[in-house]
């Protein structure tokens, strides 16, 4: 028993020089969560429900109510959302992006590529929701999906860079059919 503490000690040690320091957070660092069986949309709720400043947001399909809901709740708050989606979202049934527009968050249309398959949030500059998670009713229903909530600002900002790429060439949204 006594051995213990000196060996975990130096285990630890040994992780934080071959590794860094960052990787004793590494546990506190990220969250995931897997359809069927979790609430995936929840989780990217409460992430947004928590920010502060900013929020943006790359989308393949975006016809979730309770998330396009939880963006307009942190808009009316202050904090600052903006939406990149594809272009199959001007001609989809249902999209977000007409409720999103209307309610004055900037909101675009990335055509510049065969298909925008990003599923990406960045909350206040410092975490990033990816994954193949869809932001779609289906995706929480009726897919296998995954979704990874990273707590990193490093990371958040290569996405961020990548966003802002993506915003200089999409147009903005000016409803169905355009």
């Amino acid at each position: 028993m006594k051995r213990t503490f000196p060996i975990l000690w130096a285990a630890t040690l040994l992780v934080w020089i071959l590794l860094g320091p960052r990787s004793l957070l590494s546990a506190q660092q990220w969250e995931v969560c897997f359809t069927p069986g979790g609430n995936c949309t929840d989780r990217i709720i409460d992430t947004i429900e928590r920010a502060h400043t900013s929020i943006y947001v790359q989308a393949y399909s975006f016809t979730s109510a309770p998330i396009a809901k939880a963006l307009l709740g942190a808009h009316r708050r202050g904090v600052r959302v903006e939406v990149i989606l594809d272009r199959s979202n001007q001609r989809a049934r249902y999209s977000s992006s007409d409720l999103l527009a209307s309610r004055h968050i900037p909101t675009y249309i990335d055509a510049e590529h065969a298909i925008a398959h990003n599923k990406v949030m960045i909350i206040d500059q410092e975490r990033v929701i990816t994954g193949s998670f869809n932001f779609t009713k289906a995706a929480q229903e009726h897919n296998a999906e995954n979704l990874l909530i990273i707590h990193d600002q490093a990371l958040a900002q290569h996405y961020f860079e990548n966003w802002e790429m993506h915003r200089k060439h999409s147009k903005a949204y000016e409803g169905k059919n355009r």
